[in-house]
């Protein structure tokens, strides 16, 4: 199983825009569209899926399940569990400043 966020994740690990992942995966750009607007696991065709992850693993991606260890070693980023009250980690605004840097 692959997330949403994981998909986007990835893309970006190895620097690749959607256009270029539908064509490694043989998918179309809207496939792609779809899958990273997916909320949470992507559903979808599983062939669709099995080329996508399989254009990933071909391009150095290491998709690691929850709860799971890394086998290849190398760098990575993993998001945390839950908090301990049970929320989840929130991505923080992007702070603004005015053109003349105030």
């Amino acid at each position: 199983m692959i997330t949403s966020g994981q998909l986007r994740a990835a893309r970006a690990l190895i620097a690749i825009d959607q256009r270029e992942l539908a064509a490694l995966s043989g998918l179309s750009v809207p496939t792609v569209q779809r899958m990273e607007a997916s909320d949470g696991v992507i559903r979808g065709n599983v062939d669709s899926l099995m080329k996508l992850i399989a254009a990933l693993d071909a391009a150095g991606i290491e998709l690691i399940a929850e709860g799971a260890l890394s086998q290849g070693g190398g760098r990575g980023v993993r998001l945390k569990s839950p908090r301990p009250d049970g929320k989840a980690y929130r991505r923080r605004s992007p702070r603004l400043t005015s053109p003349r840097g105030g």
